[in-house]
């Protein structure tokens, strides 16, 4: 895919994964011969597409770890090119809501800030989203009217796959905000560049806002009714949220701030029907899928036993343990992930603390200053040890994989908590049809469920709502796109240790608000070109 992008299946359909009645329940068989005239020769094969065009977020090859990888290029399939693995090493190692002890090739970079266009994580985070695009338009292409009525699928099957068309529109959609949001511009490619060899365009961060936002709008009507679809699959409620975050964001990514459709679009899921689990502790447990239902908008589903890989909500959960794994459910701990002091001076008071979203370990690292003080990135007991994340079932069932060690925490993309948060920024930012009152509200029903003291007027400033989506949304993928939007992530306005590579932390190059293109991508494809910052690398 670095040389040429091939818009053929080749291996991508050397798997069918057939969909089950549920979403998390992914049965996977090999298969050696398929070709897309079999695959899409019967209503079944269009259903272990789509389940496909799901699965790449959850899983890395056609058979789990032990499959052979969708990516290859000499990158590390349980490390490099899983999308949650990735994209939370993006976005939460640069931040002070991470660091990592190991050595892996270039890891320690991302917390330092000191990344190349050369970094070989960077390149297996570019090449997943577009692989992941790539069979979605493929799946666009062999869905057409025409194509179903060649293969004479009529009737209900018929109608089943045209309506998942929509579905297939959101994911690439998301899957080009990932490219966005992280990179800026991005390799572009549709349905409409058919089958065959040749060298995709690039798309700024501009005009990849504008398709984006447009395809969001043109499926919505298509999109089941929000809290309608099949848990882990996509209704007009994941548009919904992700035009929300879009549109918060939009000053950063086209410099033109657009808040009030930022509001809207949050009120819009609001409105919808979701609502806030009662304990925030088990949105993140081997349960979540019962737990959190009514409060998740869009999840990634995770299956100790049916989509085991190394680079999803297992690598979070291992990574996060030590010798005390057994508190996080799994059997064996990679000490590797902690976060810094910057995320415990969020929850004031930590070993006294009554906000329950507080979830540190307690059992062996503890929560002192003394601990939480980082003097040495290597070294794993150092830092502030995180156990959000715990491959634990709330009401004491067995997991899925009896050995502990793939994890069933599903992760949650979209949740109702961040609609809240969005609304009440967008407030603060000056957007029109909100008002104060309710978003205040909002800010303190996320508070009420943590046990934390509710807050007055006086203190809702925009810092403030920062520093609870922090509290709120840590390490779930957010903190260095919201870092960005308050110009904090590189700037000498906020510091934490080691950012900069320095221990008590340091202003960095504006250039690492966006990460550059691949090195391998630009050799390889002249139609790209590397952001100014990043042209010298010095």
């Amino acid at each position: 895919m670095n040389k040429k992008l091939l818009t053929t299946f080749i291996h991508v359909l050397a798997l069918a994964i057939l969909l089950a009645s549920c979403a998390k329940k992914l049965d996977i068989f090999p298969k050696n011969d398929l070709t897309p005239e079999k695959v899409y020769s019967t209503p079944e094969g269009y259903k272990a597409v789509l389940a496909k065009i799901y699965a790449t977020l959850s899983i890395t090859g056609n058979n789990g770890p032990a499959g052979d990888p969708d990516i290859g290029g000499g990158l590390d399939e349980g490390s490099q090119v899983a999308f949650i693995r990735g994209f939370f090493n993006l976005q939460e190692l640069p931040t002070d809501e991470a660091v990592v002890a190991w050595n892996d090739q270039t890891i320690k970079d991302f917390h330092a800030l000191q990344w190349t266009s050369s970094d070989p994580f960077l390149k297996g985070m570019y090449a997943r989203p577009i692989y992941n695009i790539t069979l979605i338009n493929e799946y666009i292409r062999e869905s057409a009217d025409a194509k179903l009525a060649e293969r004479n699928i009529t009737g209900a099957d018929a109608d089943a796959i045209r309506k998942s068309r929509a579905e297939a529109r959101f994911m690439r959609a998301f899957n080009y905000w990932v490219m966005m949001d992280l990179f800026g511009k991005s390799t572009f490619i549709t349905e409409e560049d058919g089958v065959g060899s040749f060298m995709p365009p690039e798309i700024s961060r501009e005009d990849l806002f504008t398709y984006i936002e447009t395809e969001l709008k043109a499926i919505e009507a298509e999109l089941p009714l929000a809290k309608t679809a099949e848990y882990g699959r996509v209704d007009q409620g994941a548009a919904w949220a992700l035009l929300a975050r879009m549109y918060l964001n939009a000053n950063v990514y086209t410099g033109t701030p657009r808040y009030t459709e930022a509001l809207t679009y949050a009120q819009k899921v609001i409105d919808a029907g979701y609502t806030l689990h009662s304990n925030y502790r088990e949105l993140f447990m081997a349960d979540n899928d019962v737990k959190g239902r009514n409060e998740f908008i869009f999840v990634i589903t995770c299956d100790g036993a049916r989509t085991k890989a190394f680079g999803n909500t297992t690598f979070i959960v291992h990574a996060a343990a030590g010798a005390d794994n057994e508190d996080f459910g799994v059997n064996s701990g990679w000490a590797g992930y902690r976060a810094t002091k910057g995320l415990a001076d969020l929850f004031p008071d930590l070993t006294g603390n009554t906000d329950k979203r507080a979830m540190f370990t307690t059992s062996r690292y503890g929560t002192s200053p003394e601990q939480i003080v980082i003097n040495d990135i290597g070294v794993f007991d150092n830092g502030l040890h995180v156990i959000k994340w715990r491959n634990i079932r709330s009401d004491g069932g067995a997991v899925s994989d009896l050995n502990k060690e793939f994890a069933d925490i599903d992760f949650p993309v979209f949740r109702l908590a961040e609609m809240y948060l969005i609304y009440a920024e967008a407030v603060l930012r000056g957007a029109s049809g909100g008002n104060a009152t309710t978003a205040l509200s909002y800010i303190n029903a996320l508070r009420a469920r943590s046990g934390a003291a509710p807050i007055s007027p006086i203190d809702f400033n925009l810092q403030f709502v920062l520093d609870e989506r922090g509290r709120e949304l840590y390490w779930e993928g957010h903190r260095r796109t919201d870092l960005v939007r308050y110009n904090q992530l590189t700037t000498g306005t906020y510091l934490w240790p080691w950012k900069g590579g320095v221990a008590s932390g340091t202003a960095v190059n504006s250039r690492y608000n966006i990460y550059p293109i691949p090195a391998e991508n630009l050799n390889s494809n002249p139609n790209l070109t590397q952001h100014p910052e990043y042209k010298s690398e010095q």
